[in-house]
């Protein structure tokens, strides 16, 4: 910084001003590209202006340059504090602003998208999706609590820490009526914990397995046929339901599986046929005119 064009002193010599012809012995003149002036045609005719206060920096001030852009040094100062930038590092940005370093970083910063303030260096901040946050500027949409780097779950424009997104999104538990938070199964368009959908028997889970629902209780193949089902007339063994002979014959308070249910004396299958009991025993409609 500094004039470096011209000079200025006292003229001890008889010099006349080269515009105006007045005499410059023993005033104060300017010399610029070989030209001695006074300084009134100076600051007229040769001075340079400031881009700043556009007023012509005369002989008497302190002149600052930078790319062929002057200021006066009391206007060279950062736009944005307005500190002097006279031996300061600064950024001539758009306009010919001048800017101080740490405008110049606050300026260009990210913006939190919490508080619309710059997150500069060495701030903590949250990242995502293109987007940033002061630390404590990223909160819970539902409760407000600040959730800085912890766990959190996106909907939409809104962001929902762990406990507020289970109570406020999360499908509940048809058995223990908790949030489900991950896993679990679906049986009859309800929901379920995986270790809430049990025997009621043994207490085993049943997802993924073969299980009989009774009456809202659950079993699994071996509870169901140990504790429930009911026995075949025929062969005494449980009635499940589950391989083969899946269809079931009921008469007068009595169960058989469909392939047990024959003829006592022909042993011809009679589900979906006639019978005729006789002294508690099946027969066909055959058969009982031969006894």
């Amino acid at each position: 910084a500094g004039p470096g064009s011209y000079t200025v002193g006292t003229m001890s010599e008889r010099f006349d001003c080269h515009y105006c012809r007045d005499s410059l012995q023993g005033k104060k003149y300017v010399q610029k590209e070989g030209r001695h002036c006074c300084v009134k045609c100076f600051e007229k005719i040769c001075a340079n202006t400031c881009i700043e206060c556009k007023k012509p920096i005369g002989a008497d001030s302190k002149e600052m340059h930078f790319k062929n852009r002057y200021w006066h040094d009391t206007c060279f100062r950062c736009v944005k504090c307005y500190t002097s930038l006279v031996n300061e590092p600064f950024m001539l940005r758009e306009n010919n602003k001048v800017w101080c370093s740490n405008c110049t970083a606050t300026e260009d910063a990210p913006r939190c998208k919490g508080c619309f303030k710059p997150i500069i260096a060495g701030d903590q901040n949250v990242e995502y999706k293109k987007m940033v946050w002061h630390k404590d500027c990223f909160t819970c949409s539902q409760c407000k609590q600040v959730i800085g780097s912890g766990s959190f779950f996106p909907k939409g424009d809104e962001f929902y820490c762990v406990s507020c997104h289970e109570h406020k999104f999360a499908k509940t538990c048809a058995k223990c009526k908790n949030p489900i938070t991950s896993g679990g199964l679906t049986y009859q368009e309800k929901p379920w914990h995986s270790e809430c959908f049990i025997c009621s028997n043994c207490k085993k889970q049943l997802g993924g397995k073969r299980f009989t629902a009774v009456e809202d209780e659950f079993y699994c193949v071996e509870c169901y046929k140990e504790c429930v089902a009911k026995k075949c007339a025929g062969c005494k063994n449980p009635i499940t339901g589950f391989g083969r002979g899946t269809s079931v014959v009921n008469y007068e308070d009595e169960s058989w599986h469909d392939y047990c249910f024959k003829c006592t004396k022909c042993a011809r299958g009679l589900a979906n046929k006639r019978f005729v009991c006789h002294n508690g025993k099946i027969y066909c409609a055959e058969c009982p005119k031969r006894l």
